[in-house]
This record gives structure tokens, C-alpha cells and sequence, in this order.
């Protein structure tokens, strides 16, 4: 950032310590606390992984490479801030004012972005006389360029006008989001979700899109030359058909096949079939129903029984899987990006006395999943991505993962 010599002011860290144990106290409402404003002060290069620091008042700080890993900075006024090649990860920036902040090459994997604004901004300053002059960055405001986004939560975020040349936004929630004139050249948005997300204008050549959620996503006015649009997932249809029947009129004979152990009813053999019409599948008896390669991205299914299925290259992205029974389940390739398994029964079901099926995860996606506390017992987790899945207290005995 380029500013008069006496506009960025020097604090050095034992100064800026005090102040944020000060604003720690300011936010537990305990003596001697007092609000953090750090506005125009020189930051780069700082640690200060895991502080909390929301509603502070940063306006036009410098934190180029700074370290804040884990950080809170919920609602924080970061107003024209110097941000680049910062490390943001995992950190809290919901609601914050990032207007006119500069996020060249960034790190954000992870962080809570939902409802900040990311608009285009400037700082007026008034000078020794009546006249104003504009704090600068040394690269254009409001950029996200070369930006790590993975996984971040910017669901509602402000970007009207934001430039994100070539930001990695792989996994990241933009439902609902303002992307408005944004300039996504050469973006990667890889199994983003866009639903319902503003594109009027937005620029998304030679971006890559695939697998990405493009539910109620207009778009007709953005600009798609180049755009990698392979198994994009569009809006679900108001209802399914599946042989001149709807798909609800299958689960109900299912269900039937199963409570009179295959003397009514019939079960479900089906593929490549989107449920999500059905709403949500929860405490549902589905036992042994063959769906590979189907569409449950979403759905709430929680507790539902799902003994011996076939979800074999499933898409269950953000599905609800709590306390489901998943024994025995065919699981190979399945996407299970960021769904929530807490208390799910994943282990060995028996199919006869000393015989048992193993539930099969191999080559499944549970990049950001939530396996707490779930019954795992000798599961296939061969070539499995964990990365950045919650296992505390989940029961891996004798299951096969790969270290």
C-alpha cells in the first residue's frame, strides 16, 4: 500500500499483544477490556494464530503474510487492508467488512465467509488542506487473485466487481452469494455450490467448473467461453419417473419388500436417479436398495436404514447421515464431501452366522465429512480422502485405512 509516511503506524508486538488480551476482555465483557482498533497499523508478516479479534477495527491495517490460522475476526472492519499472502485458514470472517481489502494469493481454505462483503472499496483521506487523496493498494482493491478458497463458507458473501483471476475455489459454498460483474478468469470452482447465487455479468472464462452445484443459477448474461462444465449439478426436476413411475411409488414398494422380507412389494434396483425431489429420506427403511451413481446430494437421511445398499459413486455431498445404518453398505467411490455421519453405524453386517459385509468406502470423498462418534469396525477406507474430516471418538478397530 503506498500512504503519507505518518498514515501506517508502527506498533511493535508487545504493544499489539496487550491490545488484543485487552480486546479479549472487551468481548467477555470484563474489566479493563477495551475494543481493539488497529487501524492503519503495520502488521505484515505477524503471528497471530487463533486470536480473537471480532469487531475490531482494522480499517487500512497491513497484514501482508501475516499469520492468522484459525482466527476469529467475525464482523471485523477490514476496510481497504493489505491482506496479501496472508494466512487465513480456518478462520472466522463472517459478516466482516473486507471491502477494498487486497487477498492477492491469499490462503482461505476453510475460513467462514458467509455474508462478508468483498466489494470494491476506497479509503478517502483528507489532506493538510480541503483535498482528499485515496489510499492505494499496490495492486487493485478488492482482489482476490490467486486466492486459496478452498472449502470456504462465503455463502451470501458480497463480491460485486471482485476480481479472483485464477483463485482456487474448489468446494467452496457460494449459495446465494453476489457475484455480480465479478472477474472469475481461470477460476477453479471445482465442486463448488453456486446455488442461488447473482452471476449478472460475471466473467468465468477458461474457468473450470466440474461437479460444481449450479442449482437456480442464472446463467445467461455471464460469460461461460471456455467454462469446464462436466457433471455439473443443475436444479432437481419437480419429480422423477423411473419406468413411467414415480420415484416415491418405488421407495413405498421397497419399503414394503423389506417389512415382509420379500413377500410384498419389490425392491429397488436403480441408477444414475436424482432423489432430491423426494425432499428428505429420514428414518427411511431402504435396506439392500441398489442406487449406484444416484444423486442424494443434501438430503437429510438421518437414521435412516441403509443396511447392504449400493451408493456405490453416489453423490451424498452434504447429506445428512446422523445415526444412519449404513452396515454392510457399498460405499466405493461415493462423493461424500462435508456430510454429517455422527453416530453413523459403518461397521461389519452379518449375513449369516460367521459371515458378515464389510462396509466398502474405498475411493470415497469425505474431504471435510463428519465421522464422530460413528460405529466404523473393520470399514474399507482404502484410498479414501480424509482430508480435513472430524474422527474424534469415532470406533475405527480394525478398519483398513491407509497411513
Amino acid at each position: 500500500m503506498s500512504a503519507a509516511p505518518n498514515l501506517i503506524r508502527r506498533l511493535d508486538f508487545s504493544a499489539v499483544k496487550a491490545t488484543v488480551e485487552a480486546h479479549g476482555k472487551y468481548l467477555s465483557g470484563r474489566g479493563g477490556g477495551q475494543r481493539a482498533n488497529l487501524t492503519y497499523v503495520d502488521l505484515s508478516n505477524i503471528h497471530l494464530d487463533g486470536v480473537d479479534l471480532s469487531d475490531a477495527d482494522l480499517t487500512g491495517a497491513r497484514l501482508a503474510g501475516a499469520s492468522l490460522h484459525g482466527s476469529r475476526l467475525k464482523r471485523a472492519i477490514l476496510f481497504g487492508c493489505d491482506l496479501r499472502e496472508a494466512d487465513l485458514r480456518d478462520t472466522d470472517l463472517s459478516q466482516a467488512d473486507l471491502r477494498g481489502a487486497c487477498l492477492r494469493g491469499a490462503n482461505l481454505a476453510g475460513a467462514n465467509m458467509a455474508g462478508c462483503d468483498l466489494r470494491e472499496g476506497r479509503i478517502a483521506l483528507q489532506g493538510q488542506g480541503q483535498d482528499f487523496r485515496i489510499l492505494k493498494h499496490e495492486r487493485r482493491a478488492g482482489e482476490l487473485d490467486y486466492a486459496v478458497l478452498q472449502g470456504a463458507n462465503l455463502s451470501g458473501a458480497q463480491m460485486t466487481g471482485t476480481n479472483a483471476l485464477s483463485a482456487d475455489f474448489t468446494e467452496a459454498n457460494l449459495t446465494g452469494a453476489c457475484l455480480n460483474g465479478a472477474k472469475l478468469v481461470n477460476a477453479v470452482l471445482d465442486g463448488a455450490d453456486l446455488s442461488g447465487a447473482e452471476v449478472f455479468h460475471a466473467d468465468f472464462a477458461g474457468a473450470s467448473m466440474k461437479n460444481s452445484v449450479l442449482g437456480a443459477t442464472n446463467f445467461d448474461d455471464a460469460n461461460l467461453d471456455r467454462v469446464d462444465l462436466s457433471e455439473v449439478l443443475r436444479a432437481p426436476p419437480p419429480i422423477v419417473y423411473v419406468d413411467d413411475r414415480p420415484l416415491g411409488d418405488l421407495l413405498i414398494d421397497h419399503e414394503r419388500y423389506c417389512a415382509t422380507f420379500g413377500a410384498e412389494g419389490l425392491a429397488m434396483k436403480v441408477s444414475r436417479v436424482d432423489f432430491r425431489p423426494l425432499k428428505q429420506l429420514r428414518k427411511r427403511k431402504l435396506s439392500g436398495m441398489a442406487a449406484p451413481r444416484s444423486v442424494f446430494f443434501g438430503l437429510n437421511m438421518e437414521g435412516a436404514e441403509l443396511q447392504g445398499c449400493d451408493l456405490s459413486d453416489a453423490d451424498l455431498r452434504g447429506a445428512v447421515l446422523k445415526d444412519a445404518d449404513l452396515r454392510g453398505a457399498k460405499l466405493v467411490g461415493a462423493k461424500l464431501n462435508k456430510a454429517d455421519l455422527r453416530g453413523a453405524k459403518l461397521g461389519p453386517l452379518m449375513i449369516a452366522e460367521g459371515r458378515y459385509i464389510r462396509t466398502d468406502l474405498t475411493r470415497a470423498i469425505l474431504r471435510g465429512a463428519d465421522l464422530r462418534d460413528c460405529h466404523a469396525r473393520r470399514a474399507r477406507f482404502l484410498e479414501a480422502d480424509l482430508k480435513g474430516a472430524r474422527i474424534e471418538g469415532a470406533d475405527l478397530f480394525e478398519a483398513e485405512l491407509e497411513t
